[in-house]
């Protein structure tokens, strides 16, 4: 299970119209601890930013899931009920969760939700779908195990 961190990437950006703007930019990466999640958008940012820059903060995230639409551009932070029956007391129990949603815009973030969760078993109720400001999300890098020649 993918356990994501939110970094905010601490740079001098050059405008458009030439101007240069102190920015401080979130970007979601999936890691095993605070300390790889650093590393990884240091990794990740390197080549992009030009001159200094430093990650401002890392903290954990709550997101259970990411439904990717690689043709999208922004990404909609989807909260969703669970609703389940509690057998003994015949209480409704909701159970909340987050979901990341790659999309271009609010139609589509939801639409894109919906294919995500075709098949689903469980009732669940959309609460909110709010634009987040995460400029970009890195999926884990699982290195492959190539054979060294002559150690078969």
């Amino acid at each position: 299970m993918a356990q994501w961190f939110e970094c905010k990437v601490h740079y001098d950006k050059i405008q458009e119209n030439g101007s240069v703007k102190k920015v401080n930019e979130p970007y979601l990466v999936d890691a095993l601890s605070f300390t790889e999640a650093e590393a990884r958008i240091i990794e990740e940012q390197t080549p992009f930013i030009s001159g200094d820059f430093s990650v401002a903060a890392v903290k954990r995230t709550k997101i259970a899931e990411i439904f990717w639409n690689e043709g999208a551009d922004r990404w909609y932070m989807v909260k969703v009920a669970f609703i389940t029956l509690d057998e003994k007391t015949a209480v409704e129990k909701r159970t909340v969760s987050q979901i990341l949603v790659q999309a271009s815009d609010f139609r589509a973030a939801l639409d894109t939700f919906m294919e995500g969760m075709k098949g689903t078993m469980s009732d669940f109720e959309v609460v909110s779908i709010t634009e987040t400001p995460i400029m970009d999300v890195y999926k884990a890098q699982l290195e492959s195990k190539t054979p060294v020649p002559g150690n078969e």
